[in-house]
């Protein structure tokens, strides 16, 4: 695998990228944040992180000190899943593995935080059939597409509208799997809101038809998110809590910019989170996925929105704010964003490819390309097999 070609390199070391900065109980040296990747290395039955392969993984792009990794996306009950080999934290030979990746991680004086995770509509309903589970959503009068739609009907799971005891029980979920996380020794949490699963669906407008107080105007889609936010603070402390969101996000058959109140939904939920942080109750960060990338499975460049940004939420929201989004391949962006000094830059596709990407963006040295059809395979390649640069040069790459 050679390196990109048509890049040019450049060393962030004289920016604020490479500055110290507070999150939550952790000193960051730098401000370089692994973003959650979708991995598909579980074993299945039992959604549990991978024994021989997921702490190596973890481990090496831990390797820089003081980088902030945040985990995969972990589903916080069977409920809240639908796919097989996405790990979760609920049972405790899923939390047994968990230690040993954040031991990985510790042993390299790097920082966890795990993203938590739950599907709603996005799932497969047969696999939740299958195992005699809901086809969860926010509401039953709107599909997700009509493929998935179709699915749930042949398998006899339609989709189900969360009822308020259901919400309850999600919450429920939440402050377990969180506590789980710090007992089995994370630094943190993100409670994932973005990219078209379950909070998110509740948040907008477009998958968000309920009549009830957790639909019709923007503070009651924002309800589920924020008794989220607030179970948590309470469980293990705010400044263990980050929230997630992509506000001009299109994958899973959310809004995007398409919907003229978008801004004012997430203004709104920010403004809240500031609510809490004034009263004492700060979370650690709000991690926002950029209008550069609003549907993940596109190329870099592809599906970038031009008409919004997320500026916005500097305004309101008064603490740090992890920024992701097709940044490696634009040190320039990253110069000029690192100059508000809350801001931490997210890396996602490159951390997969580049286990030391933190040095290599320091150094302003090349890129490994990534694989794209080894980002889901159950196997080592494609995930503990890329090589450092210093390695990639003795592989003759830089020859390539």
């Amino acid at each position: 695998m050679p390196f990109v070609k048509d890049f040019e390199p450049v060393s962030l070391r004289d920016t604020n990228l490479f500055e110290p900065i507070k999150i939550g109980n952790t000193l960051l040296p730098h401000r370089v944040v692994m973003a959650p990747l979708t991995r598909m290395r579980a074993t299945h039955p039992g959604n549990v992180p991978n024994k021989e392969w997921a702490a190596v993984y973890y481990g090496q792009r831990a390797q820089r000190p003081g980088t902030m990794i945040i985990t995969e996306g972990t589903f916080i009950s069977p409920q809240a899943g639908g796919y097989d080999n996405v790990p979760g934290i609920w049972s405790d030979e899923q939390v047994a593995e968990w230690k040993n990746i954040f031991r990985a991680i510790h042993d390299c004086r790097s920082y966890a935080w795990v993203q938590l995770w739950s599907l709603g509509w996005a799932s497969f309903p047969d696999v939740l059939a299958r195992d005699g589970l809901r086809y969860d959503c926010a509401s039953d009068t709107v599909h997700i597409n009509a493929t998935l739609q179709e699915k749930a009907n042949e398998v006899n799971n339609p989709e189900h509208s969360l009822t308020k005891d259901d919400i309850k029980q999600y919450v429920k979920d939440y402050i377990h799997t969180a506590k789980n996380s710090i007992a089995a020794g994370a630094d943190g949490v993100e409670i994932h809101s973005a990219n078209g699963y379950l909070l998110n669906q509740f948040l907008d407008p477009h998958s968000n038809k309920r009549t009830d107080e957790y639909g019709g105007t923007i503070e009651n889609r924002a309800r589920f998110t924020l008794e989220v936010v607030d179970a948590l603070i309470e469980a293990i402390g705010p400044e263990r809590v980050g929230l997630r969101l992509s506000p001009y996000g299109t994958f899973n058959s959310m809004s995007g910019g398409a919907e003229p109140d978008i801004v004012a939904q997430y203004a709104y939920v920010l403004g809240e989170l500031e609510k809490r942080a004034k009263a004492g109750n700060r979370l650690a960060f709000v991690h926002l996925v950029e209008p550069r990338v609003t549907n993940p499975l596109l190329d870099e460049g592809e599906g970038e929105y031009y008409e919004g940004t997320n500026d916005f939420a500097y305004s309101i929201w008064k603490g740090p704010i992890i920024r992701a989004g097709n940044y490696s391949l634009h040190p320039e962006v990253v110069r000029e964003q690192v100059k508000d000094p809350r801001t931490l830059i997210g890396y996602g596709r490159f951390f997969i490819s580049n286990p030391d990407l933190v040095s290599r963006l320091e150094e302003g040295l090349p890129l490994n390309k990534y694989d794209r059809s080894t980002f889901y395979t159950m196997s080592a390649e494609g995930y503990t097999d890329y090589p450092t640069y210093n390695e990639a040069v003795e592989l003759g790459w830089d020859k390539n």
